[in-house]
């Protein structure tokens, strides 16, 4: 399994960004997906999953609210909507897959896509 992750890029603190991620190659029938984020110096953290059909969404605490996990299985893509950023939100985010229908935050994901860097300015 392949992923692709875009979208990051620059941006002011209070704006917006959508990230994409495109998995391709043996996904399997069902699979969840989700998108970590490391910032400098600091250990890779869980932001968001949702499980294959949609319906299960799964935040950490700190983008609650600002961020929006969805999904398009007809195109294999995985997004994540990120609104109100701020200058902690600049981190690498990297999306993730496992072989579930459904997200265990437990489990460590099989495969990692190759992360696309935020950077919010002040």
């Amino acid at each position: 399994v392949q992923l692709q992750a875009s979208g990051g890029g620059l941006v002011q603190t209070g704006g917006s960004l959508r990230l994409s991620c495109a998995a391709s190659g043996r996904t399997s029938s069902s699979y969840a997906m989700g998108w970590f984020r490391q910032a400098g110096g600091k250990e890779r953290e869980f932001v968001a999953a949702i499980n294959w059909g949609g319906t299960n969404t799964y935040y950490a605490d700190s983008v609650k609210d600002r961020f929006t996990i969805s999904r398009d299985n007809a195109k294999n893509t995985v997004y994540l909507q990120v609104n109100a950023v701020k200058p902690d939100d600049t981190a690498v985010y990297y999306c993730a897959f496992q072989y579930t229908g459904i997200w265990y935050r437990t489990r460590a994901p099989d495969y990692w896509g190759q992360g696309t860097l935020v950077t919010v300015s002040s």
